[in-house]
């Protein structure tokens, strides 16, 4: 218990520091978006609740009510919009740590090892947490982090409810940790936490009011439950999420009913009638293109969202990356492979069937950061694992790639505060306080050009 306190903490301080460290300097300016994001937060203000607003080309509201109490708390300032995307930023790494917690002490995949594996759930988080991708985002007022979060949230309830009531240890030596093998034990226990469900369909169905990704989030715990619940409980497991992610998300469900969000007829090519099958084949094959080579080749072009061109992830991170997604493919037996490459999947769906113009794209495409970090531990498992022959040799392998990854993680922080700062003057379009701008009402002479 003290040693998970002392992780916490360390991630807590550590977390809030990358966040917080030249708030509202890296980047200074606002841009357009965030004007129009404050507009529509200040415009649900004293009304009726809402699910759906056609201000700043369509959005759902959960997020922008928020903004609005950050407002209320802070004033109307440039932090107080940014605030909740940082809160939420430094949420998701404790969160991460959990889910880490939970899913790397059952992972096993070789007979014999000895290594203690209480490390990796906070090496992880840092990984994440360094990421210029991850943390970048957590810096401005956008939606990423709050639609991770829900995500995260509902992954955790998820693996809590079937750590309870259907994972079975192999023997008693080793309670509640599966030992000396990857093979999964799915048996129905005494227990029974159907709060855990609960709280997973909640947040799936909070997911749905959120960033596009989101509303197909509830598809990954949903089919898992399916697959794995057995056939004594498929049934009822499936009709309580359904039911519980149902009310959740029917305030937005309602709404799209009868006011389809024609900004996602907009981005999807695949509803375009002027285009022939040929052509969307073609999009959709440079879509894949695209999108497998931002992680390690070329990333997002938008200056907001990376530096321009340059591939998401660092050499090093993009090398473990790569190597665990090999592992989580070729083990894809393994219950918490086949999750996260479902997760990873799921995630990048959106943004395959967009127009090729507008990919490879690090917000559309956020939410794949968590499984991705999944990957390079399960590489590092993996490896850790295979190389057990030699105390000494596996010790000089983890302090190497500790070393590796504290460097790598420098080398991001740099490129973020040196260089990406040069390129937020021109990608953020507006000096002054956010309170300035709305005075001026700037966008309505735009209009009237």
């Amino acid at each position: 218990m003290k040693k998970l306190s002392i992780e916490i903490f360390i991630l807590l301080v550590v977390s809030s520091f990358v966040v917080f460290f030249q708030f509202n300097q890296v980047p200074k300016k606002l841009s357009w978006d965030e004007v129009e994001f404050t507009r529509l937060a200040l415009s649900l203000e004293g009304e009726r609740y809402t699910s759906f607003s056609q201000l700043a080309t369509g959005h759902s509201t959960l997020y922008f009510y928020i903004i609005l109490g950050s407002i209320k708390l802070f004033g109307l300032s440039n932090f107080a919009l940014r605030f909740p995307s940082a809160f939420f930023g430094i949420l998701n790494i404790l969160l991460f740590y959990f889910i880490c917690r939970i899913v790397f002490f059952r992972l096993h995949y070789f007979k014999k090892h000895f290594l203690n594996y209480r490390f990796l759930p906070f090496l992880l988080s840092f990984i994440l947490l360094t990421s210029r991708w991850y943390f970048n985002f957590a810096r401005f007022s956008f939606e990423a982090t709050f639609l991770l979060f829900l995500e995260l949230a509902a992954i955790y309830f998820f693996l809590k409810y079937f750590q309870k009531s259907f994972w079975q240890p192999d023997t008693i030596r080793y309670p509640g940790v599966q030992n000396r093998t990857s093979k999964q034990r799915f048996r129905a226990s005494r227990n029974n936490p159907i709060a855990y469900l609960l709280l997973t369909a909640f947040f799936s169905g909070l997911a749905f009011h959120s960033y596009y990704p989101g509303r197909i989030f509830f598809l990954l715990p949903f089919l898992f439950i399916i697959f794995y619940s057995g056939k004594r409980l498929i049934k009822r497991n499936a009709l309580i999420f359904a039911s519980v992610f149902l009310i959740a998300a029917s305030p937005l469900v309602i709404y799209l009913l009868s006011h389809p969000d024609l900004r996602i007829k907009e981005q999807l090519f695949l509803t375009d009638k002027k285009l022939d099958l040929q052509t969307k084949l073609s999009y959709f094959a440079e879509n894949i293109t695209k999108l497998t080579g931002m992680f390690t080749f070329s990333g997002d072009l938008n200056g907001r969202h990376n530096y321009p061109g340059k591939a998401h992830f660092n050499p090093a991170i993009g090398a473990l990356f790569l190597f665990g997604a090999a592992v989580s493919i070729f083990k894809v037996k393994n219950f918490f492979n086949q999750f996260f490459l479902t997760y990873f999947l799921l995630s990048l769906l959106p943004a395959l069937f967009t127009y090729p113009a507008g990919n490879p794209n690090s917000l559309r495409t956020f939410t794949v950061l968590a499984p991705s970090v999944y990957f390079i531990g399960n590489g590092l498992i993996y490896l850790f694992q295979s190389e057990q022959k030699s105390n000494k040799f596996l010790l000089l392998t983890i302090i190497s790639l500790i070393f590796l990854i504290i460097l790598s993680s420098l080398y991001d922080l740099r490129t973020y505060f040196r260089y990406q700062k040069i390129v937020f003057n021109k990608s953020f379009e507006l000096n002054g306080s956010i309170r300035r701008i709305l005075n001026l009402r700037l966008w309505e002479k735009i209009q009237t050009l």
